[in-house]
């Protein structure tokens, strides 16, 4: 069974994550949240489960 300390990484990662797309929709109004996202998962190496999550959460 995994500790938390072993889970503090991804969670970074989202943060970071997240932290990017809201900065980057503030600085590029023109791109779509779509656009962005797609970007994030590239820049940050999301798996498809954080993926997923963004698209689904975010993406409308």
């Amino acid at each position: 069974m995994s500790s938390t300390n072993d889970m503090q990484p991804g969670c970074e990662k989202m943060k970071k994550t997240l932290r990017w797309i809201s900065e980057t929709l503030l600085l590029y109004p023109n791109k779509t949240r779509k656009e962005v996202i797609r970007e994030a998962e590239l820049r940050f190496d999301l798996t498809p489960l954080e993926c997923e999550f963004l698209n689904k959460n975010f993406a409308n």
